[in-house]
């Protein structure tokens, strides 16, 4: 029988930490007698000894393995490639991949133990990293994997988890997410090279600092015609966290580690949620809820917005638009691709004003931190197959279908290798995060009481830039009053209302 060739285990067999998957309508739920770490050997460590407890490395034969993957992966095409590229080379085994056809959104907290989960799920750190508490994922022996030192070790710590006292690795990088500014080179004024290049480096001032993009957006609003400059779902808080840690504000304490310690309202956060309110100011009330978020694709290509700011693995849907807007125009289908692709420019998010004033002329600027997260595969504890499964994240993982998934997506690689071959924006974010300008999500559960009561004061926010009378937020103390009660509501959430 095939063995997985990166994963080498000696020694004797122990007891597996979780039950397998139960047939569905049967619970099969974690075996209660065993824990992550309890089990050592003679010279080796917990994680060791436990590791070899799930995987025998001799792959399980005749099984169908269920994979949770990226909504956007689906659409584009991405999966099913690597689904049959992946059947193709395990079919002698009988092991075929299958997606588990479900929301990508969807808790295996609550479908794993009745046998109704994916045996491989596809996510952002902090969603899969809720799933240690309860023993819902398995341990990854990462170091045996072939592109362990391809992954920094930033990415991977985004995956780290101290169970039972010994330290796990519970999912494998795939690609880095960050925000980035999205525009139109051929929507810029035909006057930039001159009136908005003031440092004469060949890039647009508006692209480089808010200050600059807070001006040019007023010019296009205030022409009357139903344009904007910079547009953003600013409820949003992936996106409109970054401009409160750029001034002392954060999620957790101990580098997001310590959930007593609650940050929205730390240091001058409240000089960076006055710069979201002033971007409010130039938009319309789409900015209030997801409006923004849903309509950037096609409005960034029909030129009604100038430019936005989100992930790179959503390019492929801003091209798609910007290819139809060109083939509207009279050019062919690959004339209309190659234009897109020329024109929409990805770049690293403007800095801001030292001040937090985006009014103010020659400000002194710092680095937009932004909030990113690294998104990846784990492997379900319910699986009967975690053999199989380690296969295929393996497969997954491999150069060839990472850079695939670059050309399907325009995804940021986690792999190094992959990074520099792509260039571009990989360099931009591989950059950003050494220099601790990208903060990574939290990997702890509590990450799930943040989300509510940061949006709803966001978007409350955002409102305020629409309100004729009874403003709420006219001033830092009365913003940093609104981040404070955010703070409590989540501290509220995590240790009152959940009894902790």
């Amino acid at each position: 029988m095939k063995r997985i060739g990166s994963v080498i285990l000696t020694g004797a067999m122990v007891i597996g930490l979780l039950s397998g998957c139960g047939e569905a309508g049967t619970e099969a739920e974690p075996n209660s007698s065993e824990t992550l770490g309890s089990v050592e050997e003679e010279g080796e460590n917990g994680e060791a000894a436990q590791l070899k407890g799930i995987y025998s490395g001799e792959l399980e034969r005749d099984v169908t393995i269920r994979v949770l993957e990226n909504d956007t992966a689906i659409a584009e095409g991405y999966f099913q490639e690597l689904m049959d590229a992946f059947n193709e080379k395990y079919k002698e085994y009988g092991i075929v991949v299958v997606d588990a056809n479900m929301d990508q959104y969807s808790n295996l907290a609550d479908d794993g133990p009745y046998g109704y989960g994916p045996d491989v799920l596809y996510q952002a750190n902090d969603v899969l990293m809720k799933y240690v508490e309860g023993k819902h994922i398995y341990p990854i022996p990462a170091q045996s994997l072939a592109c362990y030192d391809k992954i920094p070790q930033a990415a991977w710590d985004a995956y780290r988890a101290d169970v039972d006292g010994t330290e796990y690795i519970m999912g494998v990088p795939v690609n880095i997410q960050s925000s980035m500014l999205f525009y139109r080179k051929d929507a810029l004024p035909d006057n930039w090279e001159t009136e908005w290049d003031k440092d004469g480096n060949k890039l647009p001032d508006m692209v480089e600092n808010w200050n600059d993009m807070y001006r040019y957006s007023k010019q296009i609003v205030d022409q009357g015609e139903g344009k904007f400059g910079y547009m953003r779902s600013l409820y949003d808080v992936y996106f409109s966290s970054g401009f409160l840690f750029s001034y002392g504000g954060y999620v957790f304490g101990d580098n997001n580690t310590d959930a007593t310690d609650i940050g929205f309202a730390a240091g001058d956060a409240a000089v960076g949620a006055n710069v979201i309110l002033q971007q409010a100011s130039l938009m319309n009330e789409d900015c209030i809820d997801d409006s923004v978020t849903v309509s950037a694709y096609s409005k960034l290509a029909d030129g009604t917005y100038f430019a936005t700011m989100t992930t790179p693995d959503v390019t492929t849907l801003f091209l798609r638009e910007l290819a139809n807007v060109y083939e509207k125009e009279g050019l062919s289908s690959e004339e209309a691709q190659a234009k897109a692709e020329e024109n929409l420019v990805i770049t690293q998010v403007p800095k801001l004003p030292a001040s937090g004033d985006l009014t103010e002329e020659n400000p002194e600027l710092i680095p937009l931190k932004t909030m990113g997260g690294v998104n990846g595969y784990a492997i379900s504890a319910y699986t009967k197959a975690p053999n199989a499964c380690l296969a295929f994240v393996e497969f997954a993982t491999d150069y060839e279908m990472v850079m695939k998934r670059n050309e399907y997506l325009g995804i940021v690689p986690a792999r190094s290798d992959a990074a520099e071959a792509v260039g571009g924006i990989s360099e931009i974010i591989y950059r950003n995060l050494d220099q601790g300008d990208i903060v990574l999500m939290p990997s702890i559960r509590e990450v799930e009481q943040v989300w509510t009561p940061a949006q709803t004061f966001f978007q409350d926010l955002a409102k305020d830039a629409f309100r004729t009378t009874d403003k709420k937020y006219t001033s830092l103390d009365r913003i940093k009053e609104g981040l404070e009660s955010v703070d409590q509501q989540i501290y509220d959430a995590i240790h009152t209302l959940a009894g902790q």
